[in-house]
């Protein structure tokens, strides 16, 4: 694993607690965003060249600029909005493409694992919010998993 993925590697508790509460609440907190944000703020000096600390700053900006644009659209949520802008502090800038390809599958997978379990156990009354019938989508599912899966995807 090269350095500039350590990070990444340590954010894992953070994104599988992201995962979790989308899943349960249909929210991701501005706290575990916020740790997110501190953590990389804690870690990047020691694990990233100036330059990549920039790219990064300027790929999380850009991933939020367009997320606000889709959240005042009404396409997004503002905790996924959030939480994938914090995420891509977290993302290699030569990782980006693979990121693509793996947020994708995520989506993938999540979209059919909560479609599943929504036939399978969902019910308006569930303790899981995401598997009630008439609920969107909890896209911190597919954040958190892309995430997790990026350092084996990656190839780094």
């Amino acid at each position: 694993m090269s350095p500039d993925m350590l990070p990444l590697v340590l954010a894992a508790p953070l994104l599988v607690a992201m995962a979790v509460s989308d899943v349960r609440h249909m929210r991701i907190p501005n706290a575990l965003v916020l740790a997110m944000l501190a953590l990389f703020v804690v870690t990047a000096p020691f694990a990233l060249a100036p330059a990549e600390i920039a790219l990064r700053l300027g790929v999380g900006a850009l991933v939020f600029a367009l997320g606000l644009a889709g959240f005042v659209a009404g396409m997004l949520a503002g905790g996924d909005v959030k939480g994938l802008a914090a995420l891509m502090l977290f993302v290699p800038t030569g990782a980006l493409a693979p990121f693509a390809f793996t947020f994708s599958a995520a989506m993938l997978a999540g979209i059919a694992l909560t479609l599943g379990l929504r036939r399978a156990i969902g019910s308006p009354g569930s303790r899981y919010v995401s598997l009630a019938v008439d609920k969107g989508y909890p896209m911190g599912l597919s954040i958190a998993l892309a995430g997790l899966l990026l350092p084996l995807t990656a190839g780094l």
